[in-house]
């Protein structure tokens, strides 16, 4: 019976819906307008939809078990340790460097829009630091491991790279002025909608949302980011707002012609749990342990995958640039 109960206990966990079962239990729908009420009724909507999208997998015959198979252990592995982490991490940088602020907000709307770009600021330098430099690659890579696209890859991460991305994250908004409170809540929604943004096609197909595209980041731009195509490959870091990648040139749409090839360019067993979680760490660790010369050996941890000591790189940006150049040249 203990170990029922702890299955039950585990997916009320899963399914985030325990605070708004007891919401409703005792009847108190009038909780449901306040901050708490709504949160306890959204948070549940991503879980629920992964189910559903892993049922209209099984209806078509197309449930990329291997996918959602994954990403359960990566999961249950991570259940715990990286959010209280995180969670620590959260804290110790609100302490550390609140009092440097030069300013401060409030909860009004117009420093919620000024907080949500600070926001999304942090998360591009995180998200672009975790592509181009190999350390962080390393932490990062678990997240696109996945050869196909659905809810479930929401929960494929190493469970360092919360931590490494919220102190990257707070760091920026504390000392920019966003207020904590505000700074929980844009962590809410931005949680939300970048959990909403890696639906796979079997839900739905065509996730550009018309004129939406243009002034936001679709489930279409994400799709792009996680591929692995000369056109696609690190673009698209920000989540939500598409400001910073327009700003610093990282910006890619969609292209019907150019379909989205997911994963990453090492050959790896995308069906390995060890491969998965650990394979980069392991790919790092040979070749520091491998090249000549010291220099070099800092050189593979901070420089981006793809460099090689003896010049014959082989970076995301030397293979983007190689073939928009080629694209180029046949256009004309």
């Amino acid at each position: 019976m203990e170990i029922i109960q702890i299955i039950y206990n585990e997916g009320l966990g899963f399914l985030r819906i325990s605070q708004a079962w007891e919401i409703l239990q005792a009847g108190e729908f009038s909780a449901f307008t306040t901050y708490d009420g709504i949160r306890a009724f959204i948070v549940p909507i991503i879980p629920l939809l992964l189910i559903f999208e892993f049922i209209l997998g099984l209806t078509h015959k197309k449930p990329q078990a291997k996918v959602y198979k994954i990403n359960f252990l990566i999961y249950v592995a991570n259940r715990f340790i990286g959010r209280f982490i995180s969670l620590g991490m959260i804290v110790l940088c609100i302490g550390l460097f609140e009092k440097y602020a030069p300013i401060q907000t409030t909860l009004t709307w117009y420093w919620f829009v000024y907080g949500y770009i600070v926001w999304e600021f942090g998360h591009f330098i995180y998200h672009y630091l975790g592509h181009k430099v190999r350390l962080f690659w390393c932490l990062h890579s678990t997240h696109h491991a996945p050869e196909n696209m659905n809810l479930s890859v929401t929960h494929a991460h190493f469970f360092l790279e919360a931590p490494y991305a919220d102190t990257i994250r707070t760091t920026v908004c504390i000392l920019l002025g966003v207020q904590p409170e505000m700074l929980f809540i844009i962590m809410f929604i931005d949680g939300t909608y970048g959990a909403f943004i890696h639906v796979g096609e079997n839900m739905i197909k065509d996730a550009r949302f018309g004129f939406l595209n243009k002034i936001m980041l679709t489930p279409s731009h994400h799709r792009v980011h996680h591929a692995r195509n000369p056109l696609y490959i690190d673009t698209n870091f920000c989540n939500l707002l598409n400001i910073w990648d327009k700003v610093f040139g990282t910006y890619q749409e969609e292209r019907l012609e150019v379909k989205v090839d997911y994963g990453i360019n090492r050959k790896m067993d995308s069906g390995s749990f060890f491969d998965v979680y650990f394979g980069e760490f392991l790919a790092l660790g040979r070749d520091v342990f491998n090249t000549p010369r010291l220099i070099n050996k800092i050189l593979y941890i901070i420089m981006p995958p793809g460099w090689h000591h003896t010049g014959e790189h082989r970076t995301a940006a030397i293979v983007r640039n190689g073939y928009l150049e080629h694209g180029a040249t046949q256009d004309q």
